[in-house]
């Protein structure tokens, strides 16, 4: 006798789905009722989300018309043929005469099908139409470069036009065939821009020499390279993305922790609950309902001005996806709807459902899962404590592992369940966030969320939510896929949901009543002979060389905000970037080449462009600051001279007019081609000693920062660029507050994290002091 049996999904139910024995009288079956509901309930989800993207599909197809419309067109035909007028002079007839005559398709029928078919046609062209003057109007970018509060008129007009042809109720991807393509600048004002931002960092000489080597290069190599950008500009829908993608990102060889990887924070002042099990499932449900509305289409775009959309393509990755490592470069793979998610708790790997009965589990009934886990008390197998550390290390060790030790067996399908889940939890057995009663306990925040221990994150995935002890939350984000700004939406949306739409009890625990009959959940199971456990020994020294060097300061800024900057008229931005610009001088006593990340998501599949902060007003500005014979009023007009310089380059990087994004594709063009261009080597081997960065605030509009004003997010930062430089990211928070995460190395003997984060401070105060001593004068 033989017995066979075939369990369900352990998120259909715990038992055995069907079990049946061959005897020699034959077949006995026996089925269970109980997975049979879940199979049948799995089922009718499963169809329901595919109608449902099947419908957001054709309205997103179609807009900005609707479905609707096709219906009123089909009507209004047909009207004006009752009438026995022809609006389509004559096509509706040959249409008719292209149709054959049969018993099914009487002459009445041919004249019915022939105006339907002149009717869906006329509607399709009008929707093309209406796409093109819609992109043709985000093709307008004056609007930006017009001063704070005053709106000429043809603006007005403008923006009028845009919402009269954006329809309503757009979704997500809505507006995706409408926007523009990103422009390519010509070389002329690329190296005319270029030359200014390098001017005060170069004496007399030195700049003489690179006004040379760039003028060749523009007479000689650049309209060849050029003409080849512009012709990929034509086939490409963005001639930029692809290429930063794969040659910034995913062809680099060295570990991406601290190197690539960001990270976000939980709410500064706020825990919603100290039990970390019950802060996991509320914020996993939340993700849950982000990534469902996510692949219906059905968050709303994102909207400058409440009317200019913004590209949405990056979202897309945002869940199953994984950053796969090879030999010579890596891949993104990213896969459809996953319904599973990997936890990691001391040294373990377990695979848990995330779906009963066809719908999601509910937060009480995470927690239970997750505390499952950290109740569950068995050892790591031999090599799986520190297994992410490969993620952490080099590329190369980390593929051909991947190749010789997880291509088969149980490490494969272990490995698949990671690389194929949702995202990636970490249960910490550490304790984070900010106190204010202990001393550089943001530091140490930033830090863990940054590297961790350097095997307790997967590096690779999309990105890895950490959820502390003390129930305090952060995310480590892999970058190739997407940018700061794409996962902040996701984060600011959970944190809110969080707090304000799931809740607690009172004892701490998730709402919901608690269900017993959840399947276990599943601890990973691998075989890593010792050679490959000395090969994750081997990454995770180089992650923790990298880590231990890593020099963060946490520094909160609450003696003025965006407030007070704007009643001075000045650019919040502006006014930290020329505070930055002071600080870095003071801090090492001379200007370097700075990097403002500004984003270029007007056009399609855009992402990033740089903004050079440190311009020929900004050193003007900081040399006036330090000098003691300057008088403030003179101080203050500089200030300003460099604010609105400031700006003026940061919309025009927003417009598609920056300078390293079309420097950087004409160098990739220049190796397909094989030119030895010596002005692109050096403008691409430039370090950039001071990387700044800022985290937009509130995109969703969830929370009223004045009436919850201790539920603020802290932000996020990113490791040091250069080895001798800082990272700098801020986030403006309500009208009182700015954060900043600042970074560099320890190694470095020219940098002090701590230092910077000083100088920052006092620099703030002063460029504040100028205009306090203006107001006072003019009172």
């Amino acid at each position: 006798m033989w017995v066979f049996n075939v369990t369900g999904m352990a998120e259909a139910h715990q038992a055995v789905g069907f079990q049946f024995t061959v005897t020699p009288d034959g077949i006995d079956l026996h089925l269970s009722r109980e997975v049979l509901k879940h199979i049948y309930l799995s089922g009718v989800t499963s169809w329901i989300k595919r109608a449902i993207r099947f419908k957001n599909g054709i309205l997103t197809g179609v807009y900005p018309a609707s479905p609707s419309s096709w219906l009123i067109a089909v009507i209004a035909i047909m009207s004006t043929m009752y009438a026995r007028i022809d609006p389509s002079l004559g096509m509706i007839d040959t249409i008719k005469r292209t149709l054959p005559v049969s018993d099914y398709m009487t002459v009445q029928t041919q004249t019915v099908l022939s105006a339907i078919l002149f009717a869906t046609g006329l509607w399709l062209s009008l929707i093309l139409m209406l796409r093109y003057i819609l992109k043709a109007l985000l093709s307008y970018h004056a609007w930006i470069f017009e001063s704070h509060g005053k709106m000429s008129f043809c603006t007005k007009l403008w923006l009028s036009l845009v919402k009269m042809f954006s329809g309503r109720r757009p979704l997500l991807y809505s507006f995706q065939a409408s926007l523009p393509r990103l422009p390519v600048p010509s070389v002329d004002d690329t190296i005319t821009r270029y030359l200014e931002s390098v001017r005060p960092l170069l004496d007399d000489e030195q700049y003489n020499q690179m006004e040379v080597v760039a003028n060749d290069f523009k007479r000689d190599e650049a309209p060849k390279l050029q003409k080849y950008l512009i012709l990929k500009s034509w086939w490409a829908t963005n001639y930029v993305s692809d290429w930063w993608e794969e040659y910034i990102y995913l062809r680099g060889r060295s570990p991406i922790m601290v190197n690539s990887n960001f990270y976000a924070m939980d709410l500064l002042y706020m825990i919603p609950t100290h039990r970390q099990a019950a802060r996991a499932g509320n914020v996993v449900h939340a993700m849950l309902q982000y990534r469902r509305k996510l692949e219906r289409g059905e968050h709303a775009p994102l909207r400058a001005l409440g009317v200019v959309p913004m590209c949405s393509y990056q979202m897309e990755r945002m869940f199953n996806t994984t950053r796969i490592p090879g030999i010579e470069t890596d891949f993104v793979q990213h896969l459809s709807d996953r319904k599973h998610l990997v936890v990691y708790h001391k040294g373990r790997f377990f695979k848990v459902w995330l779906y009963y009965g066809g719908r999601h589990l509910w937060p009480s009934e995470l927690e239970t899962q997750f505390q499952r886990i950290l109740d569950d008390t068995t050892v790591p197998q031999p090599g799986e404590l520190k297994l992410a550390a490969l993620t952490a290390g080099n590329r190369v060790p980390w593929a051909r592992s991947r190749l010789k030790y997880f291509s088969q067996g149980v490490n494969k399908a272990s490995l698949e369940a990671i690389e194929t889940s949702a995202f990636f939890l970490t249960l910490d057995d550490e304790a984070h966030g900010y106190d204010p009663d202990k001393l550089r306990s943001l530091d140490l925040y930033a830090k863990s969320l940054l590297h961790g221990k350097c095997y307790d994150r997967w590096f690779d995935k999309s990105f890895t939510l950490i959820a502390y002890k003390n129930g305090k939350l952060g995310v480590n984000a892999e970058h190739s896929w997407a940018d700061a700004p794409i996962v902040g939406h996701m984060w600011e949306y959970v944190l809110a949901t969080d707090c304000f739409h799931l809740g607690y009890t009172e004892e701490g625990h998730c709402k919901g009543d608690i269900n017993k009959g959840l399947p276990p959940t599943a601890k990973l199971q691998w075989d890593i002979p010792l050679e490959c456990q000395e090969v994750i020994e081997d990454s995770y020294m180089v992650a923790k060389e990298i880590a231990d060097d890593v020099d963060f300061h946490g520094c909160l800024f609450d003696e003025f905000g965006k407030g007070l900057i704007k009643k001075s008229r000045t650019s919040p931005d502006a006014f930290i970037q020329l505070a930055l610009q002071l600080a870095q001088f003071r801090d090492k006593g001379e200007f370097c080449l700075t990097y403002e990340a500004s984003m270029t998501r007007m056009f399609r599949e855009g992402r990033t462009e740089t903004v050079r902060s440190c311009t020929i007003e900004s050193t003007a500005f900081v040399r006036a600051m330090q000098d003691k014979n300057t008088k403030s009023a003179q101080r203050l007009d500089l200030f300003r001279k460099a604010a609105d310089k400031h700006q003026n380059m940061y919309r025009l990087a927003m417009t598609g007019a920056g300078i390293d994004r079309h420097l950087f594709c004409l160098y990739i063009m220049s190796k397909y081609l094989n030119i030895d261009s010596p002005f692109l080597k050096q403008v691409l081997s430039e370090p950039w000693r001071l990387s700044t960065s800022q985290t937009p605030q509130q995109q969703l509009n969830m929370v009223d920062i004045n009436k919850f004003p201790r539920y603020v997010g802290a932000g996020g930062g990113f490791g040091p660029v250069a080895d001798d430089g800082y990272g700098v990211s801020y986030i403006i928070v309500g009208e009182n507050l700015i954060t900043f995460h600042i970074s560099s190395k320890f190694s470095s003997p020219e940098t002090d994290s701590y230092r910077f984060g000083q100088n920052i401070r006092q620099a703030m105060l002063d460029i504040r002091a100028l205009f306090d001593q203006n107001d006072k004068k003019e009172m």
